[in-house]
């Protein structure tokens, strides 16, 4: 039965899983200072750890998504789940560099095989009016795995010492990995598998198939745009830039980083009943929680000198909604695309912020050491240089958001499908006056 008890118990089972796999991806954002001064590297050098990882990650996304759509979501959970305690157990003995570079590497892999996985649980478990609100829940409450990383394994760096830390996240992923292994099924069928096998001409298909859509590219771009300044914050340099930066305690760091993941959690049930009552205003969404982040850094960057704490927060409000946001990318992939195909699309969609994330983390730590000299002593006026990159990579994804919508009204109209503008929606509703809309 789809929607009862058994479902919402299989789909927590695969929500732990992705909540460790959050953990696991960003426990280099909150060592990241310690792992300076372990390994004796520069920002850039640090960057470059992270840019590896997201790069493993965005290229496996594809692959990936074709092997879920032959082998199912159990196998690719435990696999990633294994993958990447043996990442964080690698990190934890690691006394150079390489070894922290190869550990990376595997946590990398191992996240890229979990987030689709779970998320490809949903439309099997639940019926359809269902699945845009589990989706966001999906996304978002996965978040919860940044307060892990951001608290007790924090606390642990802090306290008993690198390898410690690292051995107990290493820990809590083989414990993720057992309980996928015996509680996690595909369908409520229990197939092993949920695609047909695949042949190289079928593989091709499928991808040039889901590619040609613009709706699939419409959640890429989606994917690139929302996320990407969260994910840099969370996963590398909010915290060296809440605390070489603007002076704060490690406590109050942490505390803002939980505060970036409750916002999304408070943010993620609503866009998914928007989205759910609304689906042909999906892309006005997008758009607005992209003009959340980018108000939000510009009032930081704009501040003189160092920012009150007021301004931070509203800062990580408004960084915290493009998690949610993000999930619409997926909604547009879900959509536009046959079931057979979905890991396939949902491979595609997820590149996006991902690629968008790596690419600004590496140019902000390339920035900071042009700054600095690749000396560790940050001041606030080379992170706002830093940051401001973050511009750039937001205006790429905002011409690709509008650009694909465009062909995929076009597509919708050849369909038959009429999408009325939004002015002339809000009009008729008494939002604004046919005047004020440029009609009268």
């Amino acid at each position: 039965m789809r929607g009862g008890a058994r479902a919402w118990a299989v789909w927590a089972v695969g929500l732990c899983a992705y909540i460790v796999a959050v953990m696991h991806r960003t426990s280099l954002g909150v060592s990241g200072l310690d792992a300076q001064a372990r390994f004796g590297i520069g920002a850039g050098t640090l960057a470059s750890f992270a840019v590896l990882q997201l790069l493993v990650y965005a290229a496996l996304q594809i692959p990936v998504g074709v092997l879920l759509d032959r082998f199912g979501s159990l196998r690719l959970v435990v696999a990633g789940a294994l993958i990447m305690a043996s990442g964080q157990a690698m990190m934890a003995v690691a006394d150079g560099a390489g070894g922290a570079v190869t550990a990376r590497v595997l946590v990398g892999a191992g996240d890229a095989m979990t987030f689709i996985s779970v998320l490809r649980l949903v439309p099997q478990w639940f019926p359809s009016r269902r699945v845009p609100v589990v989706t966001q829940f999906t996304g978002i409450v996965g978040q919860l795995g940044q307060v892990l990383s951001a608290v007790p394994l924090a606390a642990l760096l802090a306290g008993a010492g690198w390898s410690t830390a690292f051995a107990g996240a290493s820990a809590t992923g083989l414990f993720v990995a057992v309980v996928a292994l015996v509680a996690l099924h595909d369908s409520p069928e229990r197939r092993v598998t949920s695609g047909e096998t695949m042949t190289a001409r079928r593989l091709g298909a499928d991808l040039v198939t889901a590619w040609r859509h613009p709706g699939t590219r419409l959640g890429l771009w989606t994917h690139f745009t929302t996320p990407f300044p969260g994910t840099v914050f969370a996963l590398m340099w909010g915290y060296p830039f809440l605390i070489a930066g603007e002076g704060l305690s490690r406590a109050t760091a942490s505390a803002l980083l939980t505060m970036f993941v409750l916002v999304g959690m408070a943010g993620g049930p609503l866009l998914g009943v928007l989205v759910q009552r609304h689906p042909m205003r999906r892309s006005w969404l997008v758009l607005g929680v992209i003009a959340a982040n980018g108000l939000g850094w510009a009032m930081v960057i704009a501040w003189p000198g160092r920012a009150p704490l007021p301004a931070l927060v509203l800062l990580v409000v408004a960084l915290g909604l493009g998690g949610p946001g993000s999930m619409i990318g997926f909604e547009f992939a879900r959509t536009f695309n046959p079931p057979h195909r979905l890991g396939t699309a949902t491979g595609i969609v997820n590149v996006g912020g991902f690629v968008a994330s790596l690419v600004t983390i590496l140019l902000v730590g390339l920035i900071l050491d042009v700054r600095t000299g690749g000396r560790a002593g940050y001041d606030i006026a080379d992170f706002k240089v830093a940051m401001s990159v973050q511009y750039a990579i937001g205006a790429v994804g905002v011409a690709g958001i509008l650009r694909t919508r465009r062909l995929v009204r076009q597509r919708l109209a050849d369909e038959g499908v009429h999408v009325r503008p939004l002015r002339e929606v809000l009009a008729e509703r008494g939002w604004f006056s046919a005047q004020r809309s440029g009609k009268g």
